[in-house]
């Protein structure tokens, strides 16, 4: 079996895998139930997560993890956004690898959920670097917009001077929390001179991959709204025909398809283009290409599923409108459409497509 051939059955697992998280069929009965809720995840379900060896996905196998590339968390981040999944898999994946000895064991068993905290201003920028200091073992700074922070145990905080990890329950941590448009939890995390343990490594890799994988799971939000559309304008019907073959709605129909596949290659593209390394700033400019194009056309997916629903879109009942929340939550973290066009500008002069 050659190796394109051993990816895609791994891929297809894993896919297959996140059956049993990601239960579409229900109505989305359990993330509604969740939803402005505190943590705003179930913490018997990150169990299961943790069972499944989600975590451990880009670990080492030596470290216990899977030993996997970004090309299988993207494509589990996209089953885990066409199931709405608010467990903060993406934040506690990216930071497993940085992780080690009894703080690794006990994120990859589900003891302890690490929550990566790295943005410091409401406009991410990729030639800002952290303003929160490590100095003596103490971190002093503040990160904003930590996404389920409320569920967390501890945090794994980039700083000017290395990734850090911090406890929660450690003094000079303080947290505040609020609720997100798609009913999770976002956090703000001051630092006070807290005692963090030191990680020896840049942290630049686990947010190029939070950032690349949150483009994966903006592709499943928007392919399933899609789906659900199509769904709907089959069944829909006016003046004795279904709405879906009235010419004008099927043209949307049509360029809603092409974001989606555009989207789809870019994300396929950056995650290759990562995991055959080194993470470059062709790397980078891929991952960030990626995310703008996953961002906007997410959102322009999601505006449009729900227009194409008629009123029914816009009320909360009907589930459609869930997938606008969530990609106007996700759209934004790890920088937005603009940041990233910025920096894939940046790091790319010679290309002209972001």
């Amino acid at each position: 079996m050659g190796a394109e051939t051993q990816l895609a059955e791994g891929m297809r697992l894993i896919r297959d895998s996140a059956g049993a998280i990601c239960a579409r069929g229900d109505g989305l009965r359990r993330i509604r139930a969740l939803r402005f809720q505190d943590p705003g995840f179930d913490r018997a379900v990150w169990t299961e997560i943790c069972a499944m060896g989600w975590p451990g996905l880009l670990v080492a196998e030596a470290d216990g993890g899977a030993g996997l590339c970004l090309r299988e968390l993207c494509a589990l981040a996209e089953e885990l956004g066409a199931g709405l999944v608010p467990e903060p898999l993406i934040e506690a994946a990216a930071s497993a690898p940085l992780l080690r000895g009894a703080a690794l064991a006990d994120l990859l068993g589900g003891r302890r959920v690490v929550i990566l905290a790295e943005a410091e201003t409401a406009a991410w920028r990729h030639d800002q670097p952290p303003q929160a200091r490590l100095q003596h073992g103490r971190i002093t700074g503040r990160k904003l917009f930590v996404p389920m922070a409320g569920g967390a145990d501890g945090f794994l905080v980039t700083t000017a001077d290395g990734p850090a990890l911090v406890a929660r329950a450690a003094p000079g941590v303080h947290l505040a929390t609020a609720p997100g448009q798609d009913g999770g939890t976002l956090g703000t995390l001051s630092l006070d001179a807290a005692p963090a343990e030191p990680l020896g490594t840049d942290g630049a890799a686990a947010i190029e991959a939070a950032t690349l994988a949150t483009a994966a799971m903006l592709l499943g939000v928007m392919d399933r709204a899609f789906a659900l559309t199509l769904d709907y304008l089959r069944i829909r019907r006016q003046f004795g025909v279904p709405i879906g073959s009235f010419q004008a709605l099927a043209h949307r129909a049509a360029a809603l398809a092409i974001q989606i596949a555009l989207a789809r290659a870019a994300i396929e593209a950056a995650a290759a283009a990562m995991d055959a390394g080194p993470q470059d700033d062709a790397c980078r400019a891929r991952v960030s290409q990626a995310k703008a194009r996953a961002a906007d056309a997410a959102l322009l997916v999601t505006r449009q599923a729900v227009q194409l629903h008629g009123a029914i879109g816009y009320t909360d009942a009907h589930d459609i409108g869930l997938y606008l929340r969530k990609a106007m939550v996700l759209a934004g973290r790890y920088g937005n459409a603009a940041a990233h066009r910025a920096r894939f500008a940046a790091l790319a002069p010679e290309e002209e497509d972001a």
